[in-house]
């Protein structure tokens, strides 16, 4: 059979996480919105429906969620690039995408967001 790519798309992932350099940031968890991409070749879970042929995007969030929720981070770009890590932990990933949204982070934009990607093909 063909090679399949499959992209797992987690949306809107909502939490909270001490974010930012500033005194009031510091010292208050701030709301960030994390949005990731996972690509990876999902031919052999097509064929065989066996959830150990998949990756498990459940362990991937929970990851993630114990990541921002048990950390401090001065920078957007730290905590996009930690995410990123365990975006694309398992070797089966050929790309990877993590944008995090900090609303609320300029007076009159509703977000500010930082966006990180990883290309297996360019590591070469």
């Amino acid at each position: 059979m063909d090679p399949q790519i499959a992209i797992i798309r987690i949306k809107n992932l909502r939490l909270r996480t001490y974010i930012g350099i500033k005194d009031d940031e510091i010292n208050n968890k701030q709301d960030v919105t994390i949005n990731a991409q996972i690509h990876y070749c999902a031919s052999k879970a097509r064929d065989s429906d066996n959830m150990d042929d998949a990756l498990n995007y459940r362990t991937i969030t929970k990851k993630i969620i114990a990541l921002v929720e048990n950390n401090r981070f001065s920078l957007l770009e730290h905590l996009t690039d930690q995410v990123l890590q365990i975006t694309k932990e398992h070797p089966w990933v050929d790309f990877a995408s993590v944008e995090i949204d900090k609303p609320h982070a300029l007076r009159f934009a509703d977000s500010v967001s930082l966006q990180l990607c990883y290309d297996k093909k360019q590591q070469s």
